[in-house]
């Protein structure tokens, strides 16, 4: 009875695990389908329905990534690849995984990192063309990166060049501007200076010469005191002879009263 009962529950789970195997191949082929059609962001909805029903299907996810791939969502498309690597063991299998992850990388961008995808990918697939192809593309592409890099940095540092030399000119430009300004000031300044000198002179000689003016010597001081004192001399002798004559004149007519 029990042997029975084992090879029922047997039955059941083989009869689920095909029913479970034809729902993940619908999927699957509808969403080549929509694939074929360019539809994919459709077709990542039935690849993602494939992977419910059996989570580690190689087709499903493989497919997945290339949906993903397609539309340009490079990181996720990558992360399938990468996880179906790590538990499949066919080696051509593995060789697709590892060329699709280059493709992936390389339209990311990180091309290093493609690089050494290809040659992973040649490891297990030795004879791929396509492989072989992409993988000289990719050095091409990074040979152009680093010639880009290197005439790049040759660029910033002439910039760099002529930006410190222009800047030098500015600077020896405004210095000689500057040093002109201080020699026309210095210039200006002396001018005035000379100016205000001249005139300190001219006013002293004005001055010097207003004084000789005014100064009198001493033969003209002792002259003009001379002068001065027979003019008072004059005058005292002119008051004496008035008052000698008014005294003449009160005498006379005191003797006529008489």
């Amino acid at each position: 009875m029990t042997k029975y009962i084992v090879l029922f529950m047997s039955m059941i789970c083989l009869l689920n695990l095909e029913t479970t195997a034809q729902k993940e191949r619908k999927f699957i082929r509808k969403g080549n389908d929509l694939f074929d059609g360019n539809k994919y962001e459709n077709s990542e909805v039935e690849y993602r329905k494939a992977l419910d029903k059996k989570i580690n299907s190689y087709e499903a996810g493989f497919n997945l990534g290339d949906a993903l791939y397609k539309q340009k969502k490079y990181d996720e498309a990558l992360k399938h690849y990468k996880a179906l690597t790590l538990t499949e063991k066919n080696p051509q299998k593995l060789g697709h995984l590892y060329y699709n992850m280059g493709n992936t990388l390389l339209m990311n961008r990180k091309v290093d990192e493609s690089i050494n995808a290809y040659k992973q990918s040649l490891r297990y697939a030795p004879d791929s063309k396509e492989t072989k192809y992409n993988l000289e593309y990719a050095r091409r592409m990074k040979q152009k990166q680093e010639k880009q890099k290197k005439n790049q940095k040759n660029k910033d540092q002439q910039n760099k060049n002529n930006k410190d030399k222009n800047k030098k000119n500015k600077n020896k430009k405004d210095q000689e501007k500057k040093d002109q300004q201080n020699k026309e000031q210095k210039k200006k300044d002396q001018q005035n200076k000379d100016k205000n000198k001249q005139n300190s002179e001219d006013q002293k000689k004005q001055e010097g010469k207003q004084a000789q003016q005014n100064k009198i010597s001493k033969q003209d001081a002792q002259r003009l005191l001379e002068a001065l004192q027979n003019d008072e001399k004059k005058v005292q002798e002119k008051v004496q002879k008035a008052r000698a004559k008014s005294k003449k004149a009160k005498r006379s007519k005191i003797k006529k009263d008489w």
